[in-house]
């Protein structure tokens, strides 16, 4: 019963704060407004990730005790949050999101303790212990997310249907393996998603407005993400984290751990988009963290897809893969061969991304339809 208290609670907190912050975005100059790459209509408010974070601190501190993890999370949170907010107003350098995103990301890790100490199995040599290099791995995960989550934030509702997808994963997994902790706080994240997934689908000029995440939102969710899985394949640190009442929900079932191999799946389409576009940014001699419109939405509109058809077929693609890491998950397929299947999926997508042009053209042609660019 407590899940659904929290689930309408945090529907309620989010709706509302997105009703408040609205009207001070215009205020504050805190709006997305249409450019060379940003093909949208209108200003619209970069609210929807402040929203989401006031709302998963707020419903979060009710519900868990308030202790020095909790408070390192909150520290992490509220300035990788802050220095979304100040790069959505005033266009922050690349080098200075970094430096920030460093930062939070180690107060995460070395405050919270916050460490992915183990990669598994992998090889089927054993379990690969990071011992001394698990912090700054840690540290680079968190950093790889928040940008993964960040740059494939380019059509209306893609960012948010990823992140409930991801989020869905997490707690599925913790069912699976009885955690208490992390099913919660993907709960409130879930929750808190929602409200904003259907406002960043509204259309210009209806009665609810329109708002977009924002950086503060992508790179949160980033954060939030990593420091789940982490989490989930190391439930010593769940204990950290006490719920106000003080019981486990699942009837005090043994906690097992999630085998790290298996969250790949959960975030296989922000990641492989990420480090695919970087790869051939690396092979082309440019800046690996250079804007451009060669993400797989902008492959989506060059193939003649309207930008709801690509959310669509986006986000099957990811509840698919997402299922595919709970199944292997569940029947304990050795991490050797969830890793190479990864791997292979991750090399077909680069193959395609390769002749991406000449794919284009062809569904283009199958479809008969003219090349859609519609993107914001």
């Amino acid at each position: 019963m407590e899940f659904v208290v929290v689930l309408l609670s945090t529907l309620a907190v989010t709706w509302l704060l997105q009703a408040l912050l609205v009207p001070l975005a215009a205020k504050y100059g805190l709006v997305d407004k249409p450019c060379s790459r940003k093909q949208h209509s209108g200003e619209i408010p970069l609210i929807g990730g402040l929203a989401l974070a006031l709302t998963f601190f707020l419903v979060a501190s009710i519900i868990f005790e308030i202790n020095f993890q909790f408070v390192c999370v909150i520290v992490s949170s509220v300035l990788m949050v802050t220095t979304g907010v100040l790069d959505d107003r005033f266009d922050l350098s690349v080098r200075l999101r970094i430096v920030m995103q460093l930062i939070a990301a180690s107060i995460l890790v070395f405050g919270a303790g916050i460490q992915i100490t183990t990669l598994g199995n992998l090889f089927g040599f054993g379990v690969i212990d990071l011992g001394d290099w698990a912090a700054p791995f840690t540290v680079l995960a968190i950093m790889t997310a928040m940008n993964a989550y960040n740059m494939i934030d380019g059509i209306d509702g893609l960012l948010g249907g990823l992140s409930i997808v991801s989020m869905i994963g997490i707690a599925a997994l913790a069912i699976l393996h009885q955690q208490t902790t992390p099913f919660f706080f993907s709960l409130i994240l879930l929750s808190a998603l929602l409200p904003f997934l259907h406002r960043n689908l509204q259309k210009n000029g209806t009665r609810i407005k329109k708002v977009f995440m924002g950086d503060a939102g992508s790179m949160f969710i980033g954060l939030v993400v990593v420091w789940l899985l982490a989490l989930l394949t190391n439930p010593e640190l769940s204990n950290k984290y006490v719920l106000q009442y003080g019981e486990s929900y699942f009837g005090g079932a043994s906690e097992s751990k999630v085998r790290p191999v298996a969250v790949l799946w959960l975030i296989a389409i922000p990641l492989m988009d990420m480090l695919g576009i970087m790869v051939r940014r690396v092979v082309k001699g440019q800046n690996p963290f250079k804007p451009d419109r060669d993400h797989l939405h902008h492959i989506f509109m060059r193939a003649g897809f309207t930008p709801r058809e690509a959310l669509t077929v986006i986000t099957l693609s990811a509840i698919w893969w997402m299922f595919v890491g709970l199944y292997l998950e569940y029947l304990q397929v050795p991490e050797v061969i969830v890793l190479a299947a990864y791997f292979c999926v991750f090399g077909i997508y680069l193959l395609c991304l390769k002749y991406c042009w000449r794919i284009s053209a062809l569904v283009r042609k199958v479809r008969k339809v003219e090349t859609k660019q519609s993107v914001r």
